[in-house]
């Protein structure tokens, strides 16, 4: 391994490389310009006949790079991943669009389908309720998650995988936006690994300016073979006049999976989940939109699986009913109201003003009937405001404050000595940022942020039998500079430096929490630094009219990275160690002909603490996609055929990988899967929607890595959706 510094001077070196580049195409003297001259042009006699294109050479149903759009809408100005209205292919980082019809043809019932197999993110579940998104080796607390903008995270996620993506109910999703590697100076702490922001449904602004009153109801049913799970979910969506609405609810019931081959079903990952939600939208005028939403989850019974009895990687026999851990309930509710409008005054082009209420309940419990339980109940408040101004040839600025303060409640009973987390414990997060995007020249595209965020906490942690109050402040400014060089109209080279922050949370300083890690107790620890981390990324896309690729090299500086360590016999601390992170992304699809096309993807990931030198802990494997495709042009039907490739990892961190019955000693088995999905829409006004998936059709057993939930076995999955 190259040191730290020779490492960051040849990160920079290829950063500037592209800064280089762009320079010098555009010092390149410019041809003269040509007299001008008059040539009058007479009509030919005559002429040929127009040959009209075949509709399949470029079918809608493939976006380009170009038309998907972060913060799409009316009135999404400020409210994507990036802030700003901008093409996927136009933006200078690492990221990408998983839309409504992507999740319908992998009929998702949760979350942790809805993103699998997404370029760079690995979807690991400890329980079958949960999901927990890895991006570029990061996940927990080191990754942000965010709804229509809004902070899913708080301040007592977890330290490692955690269960809060699997609280977000997928019919009720119009779009999932990643971006890689980045995203705290737009968004603030946490986004080390990325960022996730999950835009809702809404009624259609457009559609109501354009067609005036609509009205309709959808009902899917999906049905899963291998946990015989059932997912029915119904909608109901509509404009008249000034107000639109957009409401559902969802039941979600699971048994036990079928892991497949000779490995039978796998206890203890059986649970039940409803939901509900409704968003009212309101047209003040043409250029201001009111709107107000309601959501809510709720999980009832859910086993942590891999501390159930029966569990398959149970090297000690010790998971018994005395040990059985599970969450009843699991709980999300999401309140928000926001105004957004256009051309509000001479100094603003976009101002969006949100105030929000989020609660996760939890209810932890321990054996079979339940001995012990502990209850953390955390609400959020938030505030924003965002402004955007176009400054025609110096760019587009946009800017903005966030405010978020978490009021936490704990309980416990039974045979716990204490609550998880402090009862009465606050946190809060202010911040500031700035973002400048800029056309340098007519092919050089800058794009350059700062932030400046502070956070306060008060709690009272149970140090050894002791209660220490503590009161730490934690502050600082960070920034970023994205380059984007147009090669040709169809090839864009990109580079960025990026700067994160993340302070440490409740869960690091106070928790008391003996349900989580799997070789024992997790203790508070005080007197933690923040993380930061330095992301160097340079990549290339392509936008060809048959071609589409993205292809990113980068390397991420993990400075005071939060990591366990031992602090005696079944217990663990927090403690910061330097560490890094590098990796190679690619995704791309060719177009064939008649509506076919090939695609795939492949990501690879290698982390190192640099204190011990050892692999951090869970680094996802090498793994990718390939698959070929076919898309009706109107999307009235579609078909695929994929394999999923997956190497075996055994860069194990030998602190907490070694001793997790989640991960098979020598590590976890590499594997690949073949699956098919078919889908077609029938009837008047597409009325019927039929499909169908076969997944692991060898029924090969395998295990994602980290994960305390088996792949399934050989599996059918079949959805119906009705719409009148």
């Amino acid at each position: 391994m190259l040191p730290g510094l020779w490492r960051s001077a040849t990160a920079l070196v290829l950063f500037l490389a592209v800064v280089s580049a762009a320079v010098a195409q555009e010092s390149q003297p410019q041809e003269q310009p040509q007299p001008q001259v008059e040539i009058e042009v007479r009509p030919p006699e005559t002429t040929e006949p127009v040959v009209e294109p075949d509709p399949f050479d470029l079918p809608l149903s493939y976006p380009s790079l170009t038309d998907q759009m972060f913060g799409g809408g009316p009135f999404g100005e400020t409210t994507g991943v990036f802030r700003s209205q901008v093409s996927l292919f136009d933006t200078p980082a690492a990221a990408s669009i998983v839309d409504r019809q992507e999740i319908a043809e992998k009929q998702a019932p949760d979350m942790f389908h809805a993103l699998q197999n997404e370029v760079g993110v690995l979807m690991q579940r400890t329980a079958a309720g949960q999901a927990s998104p890895f991006i570029r080796g990061l996940t927990g607390q080191q990754v942000l998650i965010l709804v229509d903008g809004i902070r899913l995270n708080n301040s007592i996620f977890r330290f490692g995988p955690n269960q809060y993506f699997n609280t977000i109910d997928p019919g009720m999703v119009e779009r999932i936006e990643v971006l890689r590697g980045q995203g705290s100076v737009l968004w603030g702490s946490d986004a080390i690994g990325g960022t996730i922001n999950i835009v809702t449904r809404a009624p259609s602004v457009h559609d109501a300016i354009r067609f005036g009153d609509y009205a309709f109801t959808e009902v899917t049913q999906f049905t899963n073979t291998s946990d015989a799970s059932s997912y029915t979910r119904w909608n109901v969506e509509g404009w008249v006049g000034s107000t639109g609405v957009f409401t559902g609810a969802s039941f979600l019931n699971v048994r036990d999976l079928d892991t497949g081959w000779d490995f039978g079903r796998q206890p203890g990952t059986n649970y039940q989940q409803y939901a509900g939600d409704i968003k009212f939208q309101y047209l003040v005028n043409d250029n201001s939109l009111l709107t107000v939403s309601l959501q809510h989850l709720e999980q009832e019974n859910v086993p942590r699986s891999d501390r159930f009895p029966g569990y398959p990687g149970d090297r000690n026999n010790s998971n018994t009913p005395a040990g059985a851990r599970f969450f009843d309930p699991q709980q999300r509710d999401l309140a928000y109201i926001r105004f957004q409008s256009l051309y509000p005054n001479p100094w603003l082009d976009a101002f969006t003003f949100t105030a929000s209420y989020n609660r996760q309940r939890e209810v932890q419990t321990r054996g079979i009937p339940t001995t012990r339980f502990q209850e953390t109940d955390v609400e959020t408040v938030g505030l924003q405001m965002v402004g955007a101004k176009d400054l025609g040839g110096l760019g587009k600025i946009v800017t903005g404050v966030d405010w978020y303060h978490d009021d936490v409640d704990s309980a416990f009973g039974g045979t716990a000595t204490g609550p998880i987390i402090p009862d009465d414990a606050y946190y809060e997060r202010i911040g500031w940022f700035l973002s400048w995007e800029v056309w340098v020249t007519d092919r050089l595209a800058a794009n350059a942020g700062v932030r400046y965020e502070n956070i306060d906490l008060a709690a009272t942690p149970n140090v050894g039998g002791t209660l220490i109050p503590i009161s730490p402040s934690y502050h600082d400014w960070i920034g970023q500079i994205g380059l984007l060089y147009e090669l040709t109209p169809e090839i864009h080279l990109v580079a960025n430096l990026a700067e994160g922050f993340r302070a440490p949370n409740l869960d690091e300083l106070t928790a008391n929490n003996p349900n989580v890690l799997q070789q024992g107790q997790d203790l508070p620890s005080l007197g933690l630094e923040p993380e930061h981390s330095l992301l160097y990324e340079v990549g290339i896309k392509t936008n060809f009219p048959r071609l589409r690729t993205q292809t990113f090299v980068y390397w991420i500086d993990l400075d005071n990275n939060i990591v366990p360590i031992s602090a005696g016999p079944n217990q663990f601390r927090r403690a910061n160690q330097d560490s890094f992170i590098q990796g190679v992304e690619f995704d791309g699809e060719y177009l064939l002909y008649g509506g076919w096309s090939i695609y795939g993807n492949f990501w690879y990931t290698y982390g190192v603490n640099e204190l011990t030198n050892a692999p951090l802990s869970r680094i996802p494997p090498t793994q990718g996609i390939l698959g070929l495709r076919w898309r009706d042009r109107n999307l009235r039907g579609y078909f695929s055929i994929y394999t999923w490739l997956v190497r075996r990892q055994d860069r194990l961190d030998p602190v907490r990988d070694l001793s997790d019955e989640r991960i098979p000693i020598g590590g976890t088995p590499g594997y690949g899967t073949l699956n098919i999905r078919w889908g077609r829409v029938f009837g008047d006004y597409d009325q019927h929607r039929v499909s169908i998936s076969l997944e692991n059709l060898t029924d090969k057993a395998y295990l994602v890595h980290g994960s305390g939930v088996y792949g399934t076995g050989i599996t059918g999955r079949f959805g119906y959706t009705f719409r009148y």
